[in-house]
Parts: C-alpha cells; structure tokens; sequence
C-alpha cells in the first residue's frame, strides 16, 4: 500500500470530465485487448490504439501496476461480493470451496484481476480497500473453519490469497483449462485440513 494514501491514484475515480472519462474508457479497452498480446501493456502501443496521446495515458495511468488494477478493478469488486457472501456462509470448509472457485473462475476470465491478486501491494487506495476487504472475508471463512475443525491453525488469509493465484497459475500452465480446475481445488482444500493426530 502507498505511503501517502492520499497522493496515491484511484483504480475508478468518480469524478472525471466527460471527456477525460471518454479517453480514459478507450484506453482501458485498448489495455484489456493488449493485456496477453506481445506488446503487453506498452504504454505508447496503448496510446496509439486508444487515439489519444501518450501523456493521456499516463494523466490517468502514472505505472503499469496502476492500469492493471483499473483493468482488474470490477474483477475484484465481483471476487470481494462473492467472498463476503460465502464467509457469511454456515459452513467453514463450504465457504473456503466456495471462495476458491470464485476466485479461480474470476481470475481464468480475468488476467488482470489474477495479477491484481498476486501483487504483494496495490499502488491504488480504492484497490487496497477491496483488498482489505477480501482479507476479511478470508479470515472470517478461516475462523469458522477453524472452529468447526476443518481448516488448520496455521493458514491465514494470505495464504489463502497466494494459493488462489496459485490454482490459476496451475489452470494456466496445462492445455485444458477447464479440466483440472476442479480437482486442484479439492487438492488445495484437503491441504487446509488439520494433520490427522
């Protein structure tokens, strides 16, 4: 998280001129069509694309880290709603298989929302909000696990955030990304489960 929460940028700012608004939306799509292509996420590509110039990118995208997590921002808005739901759930273990499928699912379909999630900070403090958020849950998701007895002591919500980057990195890596899926998350939750006495 920045230093300076109030200097650092804003993954959705709320108020923006309609036509600060408008480049701002051009880039974003040029970003999301570039995100796996081999430029990346070049910034005057970006610019080209989008038809505006490249200072308008970096007016409203200052880093790479910045555009990513205003691509990535509904991503992890939807992944926070659906982790607050299953930790409000009555099942500890149901709630963590519940959080690992949301998040698998919004990472394959999002690759700036699984980037977002592995970055060890966020350079935006709306981002870091919903990141806050999304700790909460997880930590509430582990204590009724851990009250029920069906998730070990020793995890905690971070762990859980690294291993939800880490069954989408396994997805990825194979050449059906559907098929494992499932069963990579029922590896991760037998992983969660208290050693046998």
């Amino acid at each position: 998280m920045p230093e300076d929460r109030a200097a650092a940028p804003l993954a959705r700012p709320t108020h923006l001129r309609p036509d600060a608004l408008a480049n701002r939306w051009r880039v974003l799509a040029a970003a999301a069509r570039q995100l796996d292509g081999p430029e990346g996420l070049a910034m005057n590509a970006l610019a080209r694309e989008a038809g505006v110039g490249v200072g308008t990118v970096y007016r409203h995208f200052p880093t790479r880290q910045v555009l990513l997590e205003a691509l990535g921002a509904e991503g992890l808005e939807g992944l926070v709603a659906a982790a607050e739901r299953a930790a409000d759930g009555d099942g500890g273990e149901d709630a963590l298989a519940q959080l690992l499928r949301a998040g698998l699912r919004r990472q394959l379909a999002d690759p700036a929302l699984a980037t977002v999630l592995a970055e060890p900070t966020a350079a935006c403090t709306d981002t870091a909000a919903q990141l806050e958020r999304l700790r909460g849950a997880l930590e509430a998701a582990l204590a009724h696990g851990r009250a029920t007895g069906r998730v070990r002591e020793d995890v905690d919500a971070d762990d859980v955030r690294r291993l939800l980057c880490g069954l989408a990195r396994a997805v990825d890596a194979g050449p059906g990304r559907a098929s494992p899926s499932a069963r990579y998350v029922d590896v991760v939750l037998q992983g969660l489960r208290p050693p046998a006495p």
